[in-house]
């Protein structure tokens, strides 16, 4: 029997020394051994006003993450969500992970219309979530990727 999955969002200066070195381990596992992309994984946006971390965590173990951001924020207009850095472990993959990050963040993003940068091949699966193309698709970092967007509710 697989052990339960906690979700946990906080702030980034509400994670301890070793949850931070945690969330910035699996990222720079997946987001730069793994797919092999050498790129400032560190962005200095986890620390933005308004940003905030989900942990999915199994045993105490870090096994998936995602970012939510507050982006665009204009007068009379509400900042979009913008979800990004969503990653598994290898060792979590296929197991809901993923899906119980995207529902969390989606529920979060309290009605206002979010936006997202995924891997092309991935776009079906986001679009289970709501999200819409926005966007031909580009290359980041030698990665196709489309920028979708999920309407405010």
């Amino acid at each position: 029997m697989t052990a339960p999955l906690a979700l946990t969002w906080s702030a980034w200066d509400d994670l301890t020394p070793t949850q931070a070195y945690d969330v910035l381990r699996l990222r720079v596992d997946v987001f730069v051994v793994e797919q092999r992309c050498a790129y400032p994984e560190i962005d200095g946006r986890d620390l933005e006003e308004g940003a905030r971390h989900l942990r999915a965590t199994r045993e105490g173990r870090v096994v998936g993450y995602l970012r939510l951001l507050e982006d665009g924020a204009t007068e009379g207009t509400p900042a979009r969500a913008r979800i990004g850095r969503l990653c598994v472990a290898q060792s979590a993959r296929n197991t809901g992970v993923a899906s119980r990050l995207m529902r969390a963040a989606v529920a979060a993003a309290d009605g206002r219309e979010q936006v997202l940068d995924a891997q092309a091949h991935l776009e079906s699966w986001y679009a289970r979530f709501g999200f819409a193309a926005a966007s031909d698709v580009y290359s980041e970092d030698g990665i196709p990727h489309v920028t979708m967007v999920r309407p405010a509710a």
